[in-house]
């Protein structure tokens, strides 16, 4: 079921799967994806959990509305659990979504379960990053890709130190020497996080998808 919210000051698109009275699961993609990127693996986890996947804001249907701070992104989902009427929820995170997903553990510790890194980069420089060139691609708004893009490339440092506040068990999973992004770093930040790699490079949930499944899995009925 797809439905709207309007929450935080913008429109958010998100999926619904799944038994509203199980307990909550959101899935939040990747940079330039949408709801659609977790495609086959919503229907794994409607099975026993509530399902959300929403459309962050400037990606897929949900309202194209700057700045997009990754701060704010994050206070976007925590009032989307607000207007579901959800206290706390477990959080999966790909790439830009893993990011978005750690601020919010990191400044609503209250309100997360269980938080699901996979190939998110840490709140550290990026050095020789190729410039974004906008070609006709659609479906997200540039804007937040050079927001973003910005943010990525040269965070607040208390970002870093945010990550050690926490204090929902965590599972990073890295896509291992093909990934371009350093997430041992975000494991060791976090008190406790666990570390499992699937050497596959940065689009783990697609390119080894029963993996990606085995290890959420795992972590989650531990």
């Amino acid at each position: 079921m797809i439905r709207e919210a309007h929450v935080n000051g913008i429109k958010l698109v998100y999926r619904e799967e799944g038994d509203p009275t199980a307990p909550p699961l959101l899935l939040i993609h990747g940079r330039t994806a949408n709801h659609n990127d977790w495609n086959g693996i919503t229907q794994h986890f409607a099975a026993r959990y509530h399902v959300i996947a929403p459309d962050l804001r400037g990606h897929g249907v949900s309202g194209y509305q700057g700045p997009y701070e990754v701060p704010e992104m994050a206070e976007d989902v925590v009032a989307l659990l607000d207007h579901l009427g959800i206290g706390r929820a477990t959080l999966v995170g790909h790439s830009l979504g893993g990011v978005v997903a750690y601020h919010a553990a990191m400044n609503h510790p209250d309100r997360i379960e269980r938080l699901v890194l996979e190939d998110a980069p840490p709140p550290l420089p990026f050095k020789n990053r190729p410039p974004i060139v906008e070609d006709d691609s659609t479906g997200f708004d540039w804007r937040m890709m050079h927001d973003t893009e910005r943010q990525l490339a040269g965070p607040d440092p208390a970002w870093l130190e945010g990550l050690g506040k926490i204090t929902a068990p965590t599972l990073v999973l890295s896509g291992g020497e093909q990934s371009p992004a350093n997430t041992g770093e975000v494991a060791a930040r976090i008190p406790g996080a666990r570390l499992v790699t699937i050497d596959v490079g940065h689009l783990i949930h697609t390119t080894a998808r029963s993996r990606f499944l085995q290890a959420v899995d795992t972590f989650l009925d531990g």
